[in-house]
């Protein structure tokens, strides 16, 4: 089995409602929270930062480990190992060119990303959340120092 793709991504919630990014997807527009691939060498934090800078025009500090989750796309069957990162946004540069795919930006409620559920990138956007609000966090040191290779050595949540 090959090593799973290291992804990292940002859990945020102002007022009820959680940072999403709408994406296009090969030629579909789907619904993430801002997420992406680890750069080598760089830590999860470091590229859990940058990936919402680029996609979202926000800064984020992590605060707290969501969780680590494991997805295996049942088209493509590539895996994909997610790191998800809670904390908070700030100092948003209004006017910043997004990354190449990204449709827009939004603050959706629990109950929107669930009536969009077929629309989501894949089920770990409203798995996130739904551990989020279950109250499941680790300090953000158990992941912020990991990079490409230390990362594949933790364990995660199926799916």
């Amino acid at each position: 089995m090959c090593n799973p793709e290291i992804t990292v991504a940002a859990v945020t919630r102002a007022d009820g409602r959680f940072l999403v990014v709408e994406e296009r997807i090969d030629r579909r527009l789907v619904i993430n929270q801002p997420a992406g691939h680890v750069e080598p060498g760089e830590t999860l934090l470091e590229a859990v930062v940058r990936e919402v800078r680029e996609e979202t025009a926000w800064l984020f500090t992590a605060s707290e480990l969501v969780g680590v989750y494991l997805w295996r796309h049942p088209g493509t069957g590539r895996t994909t190992k997610r790191f998800a990162f809670g904390g908070a946004v700030s100092d948003h540069r209004e006017g910043q060119q997004l990354d190449e795919g990204i449709v827009g930006t939004h603050w959706l409620t629990p109950d929107e990303l669930k009536a969009r559920e077929p629309q989501l990138r894949s089920p770990l956007v409203l798995r996130c959340v739904e551990d989020y609000l279950a109250g499941r966090r680790q300090p953000v040191a158990a992941a912020a120092a990991l990079d490409l290779a230390s990362a594949l050595e933790i364990p995660a949540v199926g799916l």
